[in-house]
């Protein structure tokens, strides 16, 4: 039997990939309840497996909170270890009577969490559990016969007229208990230390915060949403919103960007359109993965168990991730990625061809490089996106769709400004970006921008002949 807690017990805001104030159902319902606030930062054990810059950018993250909830009157706890331990801690240590937090969905996440909700109910706290991640919950989202959505087309016609929830102001003042927990000191969590020098020069690529990210979305709406479509596939060109960072740490609701995207098509800005549908893409990558969570790790398609990928990280692995295959395309954006801890959307999929088809590595090898590359790294998206590109997945790119990077580099890049941008071997001048990769790069690498550019490993005919042939032997399933 459990002690009745007080009508006044404090709420604890379990802050996850929501580092926001403004549209945060989690928070909100704690403010409202009228009940002291306790916002609470866990370093979890699934944390930990977090890569070098994800890890770093939430670092980012938190800092920028944790100033945002002073101005509130309120602060940010952290803590580290594994969650279900730090919660029935500070539940003790401050007497709350409820624990609010915005809900995942990859299965490790929910496991936990389930788990947690489980022990503290049964402890005779409330335990709830909010939307606020997604535009919809993934298992609201059913075809006519009742399952999951397997192809993008049809799931984006099944929600692009469904009610999205409306925005929530962020609270001017969140109640604070008669005295705060104790709080470990984000310096020590060393959130940055496996970016070693290359920190400083990715720090200078982000935007970190609510407010950035609001101004983001205001910026990109008034000035390039008209041409989004057409221009998007440039990398040279500012055409996208930049919000992927944002978005994966949950500095901007999807809401928000879906509710004044809609303002903007309504206001007969062209792109507006493909801008919701980029929404959606990242709303069925969810989808995907909660129904089918194998997708972080396997083939989605079982049929593509058997298909010869190499799984050896060798030297020519290693030159892809360093930008010295000597295709152009390729090595600009893989240092682009070392750089800013983010890539254009093109070149994801420029990079992803090369290795999978090209070079015949699995798709695992490049995501869990961009586990641990990406500012925006975000779970759901990043599997989605290597499985499409590899044939693997669901609604994928067809295998022998192989991008050959000369070809894409002359359609995507005319006037050479993304390669000059990023690979400065062979430039008299070579731009900053281009300086910083070198700045970045760990002293190992024994890499300088007076270099010789790499030479090609793999010929591109030769790739492709090879990838083709791999997929005409793969071993089908019977009937």
């Amino acid at each position: 039997m459990t002690d009745e807690k007080p009508s006044n017990a404090p709420i604890i805001w379990w802050v996850r990939r929501d580092l926001r104030l403004a549209d945060n159902p989690a928070l909100a319902a704690a403010v409202a309840a009228g009940v002291p606030v306790i916002p609470v930062f866990i370093f979890d054990t699934l944390d930990e497996d977090l890569g070098a810059a994800p890890r770093f950018r939430l670092g980012l993250g938190l800092a920028h909170l944790a100033k945002e909830l002073e101005r509130r009157g309120a602060r940010l706890i952290l803590r580290r270890g594994p969650a279900q331990e730090v919660l029935t801690q500070l539940i003790t240590e401050t007497g709350a009577g409820a624990v609010h937090w915005t809900r995942a969905y990859d299965p490790q996440a929910i496991a936990r969490d389930t788990a947690i909700k489980e022990q503290l109910k049964g402890q005779g706290i409330a335990a709830k559990s909010f939307g606020g991640h997604l535009l919809f919950e993934p298992w609201t989202v059913e075809t006519k016969t009742g399952g999951m959505y397997r192809v993008y087309s049809p799931y984006w016609k099944s929600v692009r007229d469904r009610d999205v929830d409306g925005l929530i102001a962020a609270p001017a003042r969140i109640p604070a208990p008669a005295q705060w927990p104790a709080s470990d000191e984000l310096d020590s969590w060393q959130l940055a230390a496996a970016m070693r020098r290359g920190a400083d020069v990715v720090a200078q690529y982000c935007r970190v915060g609510e407010d950035a990210a609001q101004a983001r979305l205001a910026e990109f709406l008034d000035t390039r949403v008209a041409d989004y479509k057409q221009d998007r596939d440039f990398p040279a060109v500012d055409a996208t919103s930049g919000l992927s960072e944002n978005l994966a740490w949950g500095e901007i609701s999807p809401r928000r960007m879906w509710h004044h995207g809609l303002e903007a098509r309504r206001a007969g800005k062209s792109g507006a359109e493909h801008f919701l549908k980029e929404i959606v893409w990242r709303e069925f990558a969810y989808h995907l993965m909660f129904h089918t969570p194998h997708i972080l790790t396997r083939n989605w398609r079982p049929e593509w168990e058997s298909f010869r990928w190499s799984e050896q990280d060798d030297d020519r692995v290693d030159a892809w991730r360093r930008g010295q295959t000597g295709y152009n395309f390729v090595d600009a954006a893989m240092r682009e990625l070392y750089v800013t801890g983010k890539m254009h959307n093109r070149a994801r999929m420029i990079v992803a061809s090369f290795l999978t088809k090209h070079m015949l590595t699995h798709w695992r090898i490049g995501q869990q490089w961009f586990e641990e590359c990406l500012v925006d790294w975000d779970p759901a998206s990043n599997a989605m996106g290597w499985q499409w590109v590899a044939g693997s997945g669901p609604d994928a790119s067809p295998f022998f769709r192989i991008f050959n990077p000369d070809g894409q580099l002359d359609k995507f890049d005319p006037k050479g400004g993304y390669q000059s941008a990023w690979i400065a071997e062979g430039q008299a001048n070579p731009p900053q970006t281009a300086l910083d990769f070198y700045r970045a790069t760990p002293l190992s690498w024994g890499l300088s921008p007076q270099d010789r550019r790499a030479s090609p490993f793999v010929d591109l005919k030769e790739g492709r002949a090879r990838a083709l042939e791999a997929y005409g032997q793969r071993e089908l399933p019977e009937d």
